[in-house]
């Protein structure tokens, strides 16, 4: 497989970004062309960036066994939202870098194509792709997501984390405007119960010693209430690559590759 790193100035972000690609090499394009080959989206985490995917997981090799493209874009700390400062992150991933990769490679990015998933600060972007954009992503996996950004948790966490509070406050210009908007998780539920046929196969994990564990299960408990069928499970685990990795070849296996021989 061959490793891309793209350097490029993003009108929507209007400062130079990196997205790292996972491309079959000449000789694996004999076997699947590319505009054949399945797409997955991957997001990384609040501490990381577009290279942590393919460096701190097998996700290479798998690539080359599998025969598929990865795709891993840059998000900063902006929890994958259109800051209040004009850096348009959600924008920028969902508008303007699917048609710059579509128009440099040719990939295929149809729906049946593409899935999206993502760790932590990605798991919140995955599920905010797939519950805004449902046309554009067959299956969605949240992997130990921030699931919920509401009042109820944004005040729990405020007495141990007040920096992280503060941060989060700056990029959606106040706390008090995610209730309702495109930012809240509960809001993607709502919206959601027009159509919910219309919804990606929502998958979830979370390891039962993961700080986000609550946010997960509000996330699910909503997600029921509200009729929006979730593939959610708790295993053993923190909040760490170890079970990143494990969880996320088993969505490659299982969903990604099985849609793509379909």
């Amino acid at each position: 497989m061959a490793l891309v790193r793209i350097d490029h100035y993003p009108e929507t972000l209007q400062v130079n970004t990196a997205v790292y690609l996972i491309l079959p090499d000449s000789e694996d394009l004999q076997a699947r062309p590319l505009d054949q080959t399945p797409v997955l989206w991957l997001l990384h985490g609040l501490s990381d960036d577009a290279s942590a995917w393919q460096r701190y997981t097998n996700l290479e090799t798998l690539a080359r066994e599998l025969d598929f493209v990865a795709i891993m874009p840059s998000g900063g700390r902006s929890l994958y939202a259109d800051q209040a400062n004009g850096q348009a992150y959600f924008t920028y991933l969902m508008e303007e870098l699917p048609f710059y990769l579509q128009a440099i490679f040719k990939l295929n990015m149809s729906r049946e194509n593409s899935c999206i998933a993502g760790n932590s600060m990605g798991g919140y972007g995955a599920f905010k792709a797939a519950l805004n954009y449902p046309d554009r992503f067959r299956a969605a996996f949240s992997l130990s997501g921030a699931l919920a950004l509401g009042p109820a948790i944004d005040k729990s966490k405020a007495a141990s984390n007040a920096q992280l509070m503060h941060e989060m406050g700056m990029v959606f210009g106040g706390l008090e405007k995610i209730t309702g908007s495109i930012n809240d998780p509960l809001h993607w539920l709502e919206m959601a119960q027009a159509n919910p046929e219309a919804l990606p196969d929502l998958y979830a994990v979370c390891g039962d010693q993961d700080d986000l564990l609550p946010a997960n299960r509000f996330f699910i408990a909503a997600a029921q209430r509200a009729g929006i069928p979730v593939n959610y499970r708790e295993e053993p685990g923190r909040h760490d690559w170890y079970f990143w990795q494990a969880h996320l070849e088993g969505f490659i296996r299982e969903v990604l590759m099985e849609g793509a021989n379909d």
